[in-house]
């Protein structure tokens, strides 16, 4: 089953991946539209549950999810796209179910503006660390000989200018950024979903073929990372409306972001390719239906923090 499964190659040629490129700094772009300054200033106002947030994405998740994978002991790939996904920042989505939910969604917004930003040096970092970690992806990650360096530029290409732009136009132009983000944000992510499921409908032999194996580690994985932020909102004893925040914002990941990468620079290597785009499918269904029954609900209004 491991050679197999590792010497399954996604069908994703070099212009579908130029295309998948402008899609996520183009989904990016939408994001950064309603994203300001004070958004970051926020952080100097309210630091605990941003500060909270940030340690649960970059810190608790690639802890949890190194030992996760100590556990189940998955195929050495899939186990490296565990460590790809729980790298990634919050997902380009997590701001929409954050609002579907009830959640604090000015919280929510100025998690992604950091996290993003966090992510050009943090996502290299936590795959090389966690996955050197463990000896089986360790094996594969020196077999494909990743400098980080090359990674983060790619990622400051496709986050951090995509963020900044955004914010200038934000800035100086709010009107025809307020126009243009609803549209441009729900366009451009419709593009990019239909663009991931075409990689698995022209591969869908092999989504078939390994659904069963790969889609219940994502779906323990994705409850892992949401029961995470869950429980440390809790204990940090946040409100309803940052408790649910910090739940999406650790449960949902930029599995797009984790894709491209994938893609570049492993060649698009089956498990790690199969269980991230797996994700992508997932956390869209997970964090609707949370969305919707948090949605239902009523927001506790006394709370302490």
């Amino acid at each position: 089953m491991e050679q197999i499964i590792d010497n399954v190659h996604i069908n994703f040629d070099a212009k579908s991946l130029w295309i998948l490129n402008l899609a996520l700094a183009l989904v990016m772009f939408g994001i950064a539209l309603e994203i300001s300054i004070q958004d970051f200033k926020r952080l100097l106002k309210t630091p605990k549950p941003v500060l909270t947030g940030i340690v649960c994405q970059f810190l608790l998740l690639p802890i949890i999810t190194f030992l996760l994978v100590t556990i189940v002991e998955p195929l050495p790939s899939i186990a490296l796209g565990m460590f790809m996904v729980a790298a990634c920042p919050g997902g380009n989505v997590s701001n929409f179910f954050t609002h579907l939910s009830k959640g604090n969604a000015a919280l929510s917004v100025t998690l992604t503006a950091i996290a993003t930003l966090l992510a050009i040096v943090m996502t290299p970092f936590n795959l090389s660390f966690w996955g050197g970690m463990y000896g089986p992806t360790a094996s594969i990650l020196q077999e494909v000989s990743i400098f980080p360096l090359q990674m983060i530029k790619l990622v400051a290409l496709l986050l951090g200018v995509p963020l900044l732009l955004g914010m200038l136009v934000n800035q100086y132009r709010p009107k025809l950024a307020k126009r243009l983000a609803k549209g441009f944000k729900i366009g451009s992510l419709l593009f990019f979903v239909a663009l991931v499921f075409l990689a698995l409908y022209n591969n869908r032999d092999i989504f078939m073929e390994y659904v069963f194996y790969v889609f219940w580690l994502v779906v323990i994985h994705n409850l892992v990372a949401l029961l995470t932020g869950f429980s440390v909102g809790k204990i940090m004893r946040f409100s309803s409306e940052n408790v649910r925040c910090l739940t999406i914002e650790t449960g949902i990941q930029n599995s797009g972001l984790g894709l491209l990468l994938i893609f570049t620079f492993f060649d698009g290597l089956g498990g790690m390719a199969l269980l991230t785009a797996f994700w992508g499918i997932w956390h869209l269904v997970s964090g609707l239906v949370m969305g919707m029954v948090w949605g239902s609900k009523p927001v506790e209004k006394e709370e302490l923090v």
